[in-house]
């Protein structure tokens, strides 16, 4: 980002701070197999990659199918997987929907993941929540090790009504924060939408009509 582009930055209180801190891809299980099932299967052994189709991938808490999928991954479970076509992840209560995504490993523990559609889009169901937060984005990029989300490419975030808009989100999940960036551009400002609650236990302030006057 160049530096004569404005930055929000806030904490969330209310509404987006739970967003995917239920569905973290750090949820797999280090010392579960991996499952791979496919339509068909081939390897290139130029580029060591392994190709598949009609993919069904699972460990531990995460489900991924796509139409391909190319792994590139060693012995030591070192390496990336790239999944593209109608491509769905599943972790928990999360769902992700894109055209593509390349998730980096290290060893058994997902390091990376970059998520590409147009948009992508994302459901998260919150624990004890009445309803979901969902996001979309042209762009996300995961780091994993160090909690943020980069959103790109027109995101937006909803939750209970609250939304907010950036051509470039950032989401640091251990401190439930957003740094959204605009170039200061009239089509490319901050947008954030902010729906009040009704407090069902608010006094009922409203003046009654008197009583009316006796009549001499």
């Amino acid at each position: 980002m160049t530096k004569n582009f404005r930055t929000l930055l806030f904490t969330i209180y209310l509404g987006f701070s739970p967003l995917l801190a239920n569905a973290q891809l750090t949820d797999l299980d280090r010392l579960l197999p991996w499952t791979i099932s496919s339509e068909t299967m081939a390897f290139d052994g130029k580029t060591s990659t392994v190709i598949y189709t009609g993919l069904r991938f699972s460990q531990g808490s995460i489900f991924i199918e796509a139409d391909e999928g190319r792994s590139t991954v060693n012995e030591q479970n070192d390496g990336s997987w790239t999944f593209a076509g109608n491509v769905v992840i599943d972790v928990d209560t999360g769902r992700i929907e894109c055209q593509s995504a390349e998730l980096t490993f290290d060893g058994n523990v997902l390091t990376r993941a970059s998520v590409l559609g147009s948009p992508a889009t994302f459901s998260m169901q919150r624990s004890g929540a009445d309803d979901a937060t969902h996001a979309k984005a042209g762009h996300l990029l995961y780091d994993v090790q160090n909690g943020v989300i980069e959103f790109s490419e027109e995101a937006t975030i909803t939750e209970s009504g609250n939304e907010i808009s950036s051509n470039f989100l950032v989401y640091n999940i251990n401190e439930r924060r957003i740094n959204a960036d605009s170039s200061g551009a009239d089509d490319d400002r901050v947008r954030i939408t902010y729906t009040p609650t009704s407090d069902p236990d608010a006094e009922d302030t409203s003046t009654e009509d008197p009583e009316d006057p006796e009549v001499p």
